[in-house]
């Protein structure tokens, strides 16, 4: 039997609040828009909510998932705050180790965890989230926004967004492995879309790929006859890393336009 699908809090909410709920470019939930804002990432803000510590448009709000939109006045402990919706980018150098996930229950840490600590005071208040996923030994890039709507635009499928990884793999593989590789292959989920694939090294294979399937890289290469044994991501879109292991940078708006096709007006 199918699971039922459970309604999302915020659209519980809305559904309560009725005609209240605000429509049209800018609409938002409140905890949520505080995160995107800057404000205080979401878990907090929502504490803050229920604490009354939050007014919206004059009064105290405890319901997190209150409707707000752009022209929304809101206060939290007494001081106003515009509710920006200014995409933010982080670019982050994921060590080999830490999860992608909100809790690692082996105890190593998580990606958040990590940003977190080297992140500056003006940047602690955004909810993060992450771009995709790494796994917990693949290193390299990993990109973090505080706009859920890049998340989609860079994972959905019909996006095309490439993605460059550079494996070390067991055995050198032949012009003819990575023939196979460039023309596409038939896994267990159904046929890949045709890969970039280069040489680098006599067992280095760099390998791009335009959609995103669960350890596709590793299963691809594995495919082949050659396992990966060390993996690292080094582009999303024309976006290339280029700060250290556990550092971040803020990728400017041109990057976020040309280098991962990201226009936030056109959503």
């Amino acid at each position: 039997m199918a699971r039922k699908q459970r309604t999302p809090r915020w659209l519980e909410a809305a559904r309560r609040r009725g005609p209240e709920t605000p429509a049209g470019p800018g609409a938002d939930w409140l905890a949520r828009a505080l995160g995107r804002a800057g404000v205080m990432p979401r878990v907090e803000a929502e504490q803050a909510i229920r604490d009354g510590r939050v007014e919206v448009d004059g009064r105290v709000e405890r319901e997190p998932f209150s409707p707000v939109g752009e022209g929304t006045r809101v206060r939290v402990d007494g001081v106003e705050h515009a509710l920006s919706r200014q995409v933010r980018v982080l670019m982050f150098h994921k060590p080999a180790g830490p999860v992608v996930h909100g809790s690692d229950p082996e105890g190593v840490g998580t990606v958040f965890e990590r940003l977190r600590a080297v992140l500056p005071p003006e940047l602690q208040g955004f909810e993060w989230y992450a771009v995709g996923r790494l796994d917990r030994d693949t290193t390299g890039l990993l990109l973090f926004t505080n706009d859920e709507r890049l998340v989609r635009h860079a994972t959905a499928p019909e996006t095309h967004l490439p993605k460059r990884y550079v494996a070390r793999v067991e055995g050198q593989p032949t012009e003819a492995a990575l023939a196979r590789l460039r023309e596409g292959l038939t896994l267990e989920d159904g046929p890949t879309r045709p890969a970039e694939a280069v040489l680098r090294a006599p067992d280095v294979v760099a390998l791009t790929l335009t959609e995103g399937r669960h350890h596709q890289v590793k299963r691809m290469l594995a495919a082949v006859g050659h396992p990966v044994l060390t993996l690292h991501r080094e582009a999303v879109g024309r976006v290339v890393l280029d700060v250290a292991e556990g550092a971040f940078r803020e990728l400017t708006e041109v990057e976020v336009a040309q280098g991962l096709g990201f226009q936030p007006g056109a959503d």
